[in-house]
């Protein structure tokens, strides 16, 4: 999360959740989550399944729907934007999260175009991300 996120009252579990989103290199599952919290007394689906929804809702955390998982947000200004995009690497899995007014006001002005009024939007694409794609240059 950025340092200049206003961040709303947590819970301890919120909290736990978010820490955990924020330390992973890659979007985890809800079952991860509850995997890797089992040592703070995590012990059931619901504990985790709360936690993000609430996360969610406030905007610290985003589900990555192609991949059933989540990952922390990585913008402090979501909010202000329709549209979110997550370059997510095929190779390694990391996830990026792209965020921009350009994007905003393109998928905005499509849906516009088609009389669809927009509450948001999530982009995911997929391909390699650069430390990979140099990789695979230097094993060729």
């Amino acid at each position: 999360m950025s340092p200049d996120q206003l961040m709303p009252s947590l819970t301890r579990n919120q909290e736990l959740v978010l820490t955990t989103l924020d330390d992973a290199k890659t979007s985890l599952s809800a079952y991860a989550i509850l995997d890797t919290l089992r040592v703070e007394g995590f012990r059931a689906p619901l504990q985790v399944y709360r936690a993000l929804e609430k996360l969610m809702e406030v905007g610290l955390v985003h589900r990555l729907e192609s991949l059933n998982s989540f990952v922390a947000c990585q913008h402090s200004n979501c909010d202000q934007h329709k549209a979110i995009a997550f370059a997510i690497c095929n190779s390694c899995e990391r996830v990026k999260e792209l965020s921009n007014a350009r994007l905003s006001s393109l998928v905005s002005s499509i849906s516009s175009d088609n009389h669809f009024q927009l509450e948001n939007s999530i982009v995911e694409l997929r391909g390699k991300c650069e430390n990979c794609e140099a990789d695979d240059q230097h094993q060729v």
